[in-house]
């Protein structure tokens, strides 16, 4: 259940929880086969027929946010609310993705390095001292295939969604970190603005929009 895991378990206990694993997730050599967004949103949707659930709530973060707010452009009528968190509407190009980007697809990482492990603390945009959080970050950062991680990166160098997010009529909350470096406020207040009928509420911690 990746860095949802804990969450998705709490909200176990009074809802019915169903994650899925995305294409590629645990079998590298599935990007043999192109593939882009479309097609993951589309599994997407034969998974939600095959379990038959007909309106869910639809929770991503990241890459899944991607897939989410995909997802409820494309099908409008097959969500009943939608939350994503560290994801805009658009790509929106930085030094740090673009350094990222080449590490990722040149550079062979070693597993559970002590030194690449020191930049997941740009993730939470200051160090974190050792401890159980730290480490389920970072266990959780090394769970996906490099080729993978590579692979979703060219994906989204190609995403906008701003001009289908009108599509979204349910409630939607769009969340992010007070320090997120890889999505930017510029990039999620342009999100916001899209939707319809939206509203800000600025926090110390997360800035949300509900349409």
């Amino acid at each position: 259940m990746g860095l949802l895991g804990p969450l998705a378990k709490i909200l176990a206990q009074d809802h019915k929880v169903i994650t899925y694993e995305l294409r590629g997730e645990d079998n590298c050599f599935a990007i043999r086969r192109p593939f882009g967004l479309a097609d993951l949103v589309g599994d997407l949707h034969e998974f939600l027929d095959v379990v038959g659930v007909e309106s869910p709530t639809l929770m991503g973060v990241s890459f899944g946010g991607i897939l989410a707010l995909d997802y409820a452009s494309r099908y409008p009528g097959r969500v009943s609310n939608l939350i994503v968190q560290g994801t805009g509407a658009r790509f929106q190009p930085s030094i740090l993705q673009a350094i990222a980007g080449t590490v990722l697809d040149r550079f062979p990482l070693p597993f559970d390095n002590p030194f690449i492990n020191q930049f997941f603390n740009l993730l939470f945009g200051k160090p974190l001292p050792p401890g159980p959080l730290s480490e389920f970050i970072i266990r959780q950062c090394w769970s996906t295939e490099q080729s993978v991680m590579a692979y979703r990166y060219q994906l989204v160098q190609t995403f906008d969604l701003v001009s289908r997010l009108g599509n979204i009529r349910v409630p939607a909350l769009v969340m992010s970190g007070e320090k997120d470096i890889l999505v930017s406020q510029k990039t999620l207040r342009a999100s916001s603005r899209a939707f319809p009928r939206s509203s800000t509420s600025d926090s110390r911690r997360w800035d949300i929009w509900r349409s």
